[in-house]
């Protein structure tokens, strides 16, 4: 495997783990990068740009199509809502935004459905009591900024807001988004690219400027089965979360399928649009250095996080039983929380996955920023064992 990129002396047990990724357990181009107290300490890459690249080659991961390159970006999708939680957390840091107002007071059509006391706070940590639509939104309507907010607002509430929590894997997008469109009068993309990864220098995006997608530096993602060589790490899910997700009747499965059909991922339109809860597109040393500089100055410019909203992104919201991904999770405001569904390296990181492997954090104990971006999309939601092995690696290095 011709691995590219660096490593920091100390680090290469980083590197050992991410070539075995390739050779074990089945990826097809992949990064991963690491700061550690504002200092880039991992940027590693290998593989082809495009998961199917290979397809016709029949050999291992680098085989035929375009290398993956140092500025290779890649839908990371669920991990795009850590990046999108740094927005709120500023506008409260600035003083616009109040967690523990009622969402009604910035969008008052939000009220209706039995919602007008959910509050900030509820809706971050997923408690907001909206994870599904009974109307699936198509893929137009969930990219075209209009529908998918008035459909969250009238949508009746599956429990009463802050009473529990379930993951809002869909609708977390529409949520988020509106709320912030009545603070700022700006879309959540476009404010995240002016206020944050536009000053940093960091190449991610919710919502794929049109001069990016001509760049053909955008991979293709796509769904992959895992190798023998696995073995024993192969994803196997508990019996119980296999039939929430294979009953279309669930709230687990109407939670995924808030957009229906499925979204074409690869397509440009997709990529396009704003939805900060699946849509992200971005490289691992971006998603790290993002983590990186909400806990100190890093390499790229000056920290965005004052040491009390350190603290608030990782304390817990909500806890337990989740009533859509059917397992025991932990959330912050905005970001999942280290727990045995979806560890990371420590019990005081914070961050987010992506369905099917990308993942990326912050650690402020260890001052460590994480991101991990891959296009073979595994069946794992919250804790991939490619991820995983990083981590590992990772924390054997410190």
């Amino acid at each position: 495997m011709n691995i590219q990129g660096q490593v920091a002396e100390g680090f290469e047990a980083v590197r050992d783990a991410f070539i075995r990724n390739f050779e074990v357990l089945g990826d097809r181009g992949a990064a991963v990068a690491v700061y550690r107290d504002g200092r880039r300490v991992v940027d590693l890459w290998a593989g082809t740009r495009d998961v199917d690249a290979d397809a016709d080659a029949g050999a291992g991961a680098g085989a035929g199509g375009v290398p993956w390159t140092a500025d290779t970006a890649q839908v990371v999708r669920s991990a795009t809502k850590g990046v999108a939680a740094v927005v709120p957390l500023l506008l409260h840091q600035r003083g616009l935004l109040d967690l523990d107002a009622p969402v009604g007071a910035y969008w008052p059509e939000f009220k209706a459905g039995g919602k007008e006391r959910a509050l900030v706070r509820d809706l971050l940590a997923h408690r907001a009591g909206v994870p599904a639509l009974d109307v699936p939104l198509t893929p137009q309507q969930a990219a075209d900024g209009l529908t998918g907010a008035r459909a969250v607002a009238e949508q009746q509430t599956f429990w009463e807001p802050g009473t529990a929590h379930g993951y809002h894997a869909q609708t977390y997008s529409w949520l988020l988004s509106e709320l912030v469109l009545r603070i700022t009068g700006a879309s959540l993309g476009t404010w995240l690219a002016r206020e944050v990864t536009g000053p940093l220098g960091l190449d991610f995006w919710i919502g794929l400027p049109e001069a990016e997608a001509a760049s053909g530096r955008v991979g293709r993602i796509g769904a992959v089965e895992p190798p023998e060589s696995a073995g024993a790490l192969r994803t196997r899910p508990r019996r119980n979360v296999s039939e929430a997700y294979a009953d279309p009747a669930s709230l687990t499965r109407r939670a995924f399928a808030a957009i229906t059909p499925l979204a074409d991922e690869n397509a440009p339109a997709y990529r396009a649009a704003e939805l900060p809860a699946s849509a992200g597109i971005g490289t691992a040393r971006a998603l790290a250095g993002l983590y990186a500089a909400l806990l100190d100055d890093t390499e790229d410019g000056p920290r965005l996080f004052t040491p009390q909203t350190v603290a608030l992104a990782g304390a817990e919201l909500s806890a337990g039983p989740d009533r859509v991904l059917v397992v025991n999770t932990r959330f912050g405001p905005g970001y999942m929380l280290h727990s045995p569904a979806s560890p990371m390296l420590s019990p005081a990181s914070f961050g987010h996955p992506g369905r099917g492997g990308s993942l990326a954090f912050a650690d402020p104990e260890a001052g460590i920023g994480f991101g991990y971006v891959t296009n073979a999309l595994a069946k794992s939601v919250t804790a991939d064992p490619r991820a995983q092995a990083l981590i590992r690696a990772l924390h054997a290095s410190l």
